[in-house]
């Protein structure tokens, strides 16, 4: 249960020591009458300091960012706002496209504003010309279109040193100061976005009434869940929905260098594919399917798994604004997010020798070569004085393991906040899509003053 503490008179706000220009108002938006998931949503570009942080941000480089507007069904009936605040780092607020009807469920008469961040979507970009909507591969990457990137990238070390997670913390917070409207308002952080919240609340908190955060990072400072660990978290979830008998008989299909599902699986790499398919509960629950086929050499079932996985993508990618940028994938996860910078692609080898489930992403984090910058004062850090905030998060979760969730949740009551946790029992990451229902039940408990939000729910799509 959660009440309303504040009020929209908190909408003046000085942006590191820097009066803001007039904020802008929001219109429709030109795609809104193309694609039909953004029918009715209302846009805005504004200009911000590219160093907001900075005493003299009103006389430095600007860039812009991009916010797109979901108003409430029934204007009579709206309570308020909730701002979305997306994962990645990289992904674009058009990653809540798919599941925006799971989202107006759970936040039901609220606004629903979804701001781009800065490197992503429709914001400003590390790379402006190779990641520009008209470029050759749009928001995306070609392969021919990387070199001039980092090139692009080293050669304005300083700009791309600009996109930091605090000068993202400080974006959203004046967004949400210079454009919050009437009633209350709310945060709701997923994955990445729940660093970014609780990094804003640190470094340039902005009162709200509320906060919902979704697959919790662990804490920042704990060596054990950074992400070069990442294979460790996503082998620990992949044993756990499998039987001794069935990890026995995994272990003899990754041991045959003659097996016949090499030539099916992209790359031969059956580990890469099982680790993904831990993403997607329907797609899990097919794994004992898929090795027991291969143990007789029916390749049938692990193609139609690939299937699966490939429409279970494309069906995220709903617009050109969703493709995630890489490049601050780069930038930010090697600068804040990496424990071992001498990290090797040697070593990531020899420590997922005998892992039955991967990640890319700690090969991903070796010879690094965006223009890495140095952590600031805020990293590591607990925010005080949170507002009234729960914490919904799934118990197989291979991309924020539930046990460093468990932990940073027990740091941030530590410090005198009023945490909520609620447990998703056989939920895999982004509760919005792999466990709707039980996503809504929570979340629209909590923002209800007559209810107590339930601390366990197994979702319908649990095996």
């Amino acid at each position: 249960m959660i009440r309303p503490i504040l009020s929209a008179a908190f909408a003046v706000f000085v942006l590191g020591g820097a009066s803001p220009a007039a904020a802008q108002d929001f219109e429709p938006c030109a795609d809104a009458g193309s694609i039909p998931a953004l029918a009715g949503s209302l846009c805005l570009r504004e200009a911000v300091p590219l160093d907001p942080a900075h005493e003299d941000a009103s006389r430095g480089e600007e860039i812009t960012l991009f916010v797109r507007k979901f108003p409430a069904p029934d204007p009579a009936a709206r309570r308020g706002e909730v701002w979305l605040v997306a994962g990645g780092p990289g992904e674009t607020g058009a990653s809540f496209y798919p599941v925006l009807p799971v989202l107006r469920a759970a936040f039901a008469d609220y606004d629903l504003v979804i701001p781009d961040h800065r490197g992503t979507g429709y914001s400003a970009k590390l790379c402006p010309e190779q990641e520009a909507a008209e470029s050759p591969a749009g928001l995306s990457l070609a392969g021919e279109e990387w070199g001039p990137c980092i090139g692009a990238m080293q050669g304005a070390a300083e700009r791309a040193r600009a996109f930091t997670i605090t000068n993202a913390a400080h974006d959203l917070s004046g967004l949400i100061a210079r454009h919050r409207q009437s009633g209350e308002v709310h945060l709701y952080g997923v994955s990445y976005g729940t660093q970014l919240v609780l990094r804003m609340m640190q470094a340039a908190p902005v009162p709200v009434d509320g906060i919902v955060l979704d697959g919790l990072v662990p804490p920042e400072t704990d060596p054990r869940w950074d992400l070069s660990r990442r294979t460790e978290v996503v082998d620990a979830v992949g044993h756990d929905v499998l039987t001794p008998a069935q990890i026995d008989a995994y272990r003899a299909l990754l041991a045959d260098r003659t097996a016949g599902w090499r030539k099916v699986v992209p790359g031969g790499d059956l580990r890469a594919f099982m680790g993904r398919a831990l993403n997607f509960p329907q797609l899990r629950e097919r794994i004992p399917a898929v090795i027991e086929g291969l143990s007789r050499g029916d390749t049938a079932p692990l193609e139609a798994a690939l299937g699966a996985l490939e429409e279970a993508v494309a069906d995220l990618r709903i617009s050109a604004q969703s493709p995630p940028s890489l490049p601050l994938v780069m930038l930010i996860s090697g600068s804040e997010n990496n424990a071992r910078p001498d990290l090797t692609a040697q070593m990531v080898e020899e420590e997922a020798v005998d892992a039955l489930f991967t990640s890319p992403l700690p090969g991903l984090l070796t010879n690094n070569p965006a223009p890495l910058y140095e952590r600031d004062g805020f990293f590591g850090g607990v925010p005080r004085n949170l507002p009234p905030t729960l914490i919904v998060h799934g118990t197989l979760d291979p991309n924020t393991p539930y046990e460093g969730a468990r932990d940073h949740a027990a740091i941030l009551s530590g410090a005198g906040n009023d945490i909520r946790f609620a447990a998703v029992e056989g939920g895999a990451h982004f509760l919005p899509l792999v466990a709707p229902d039980c996503f809504v039940r929570i979340v629209s408990a909590h923002l209800d003053e007559g209810q107590e939000a339930p601390a366990r729910c197994r979702s319908a799509r649990a095996p």
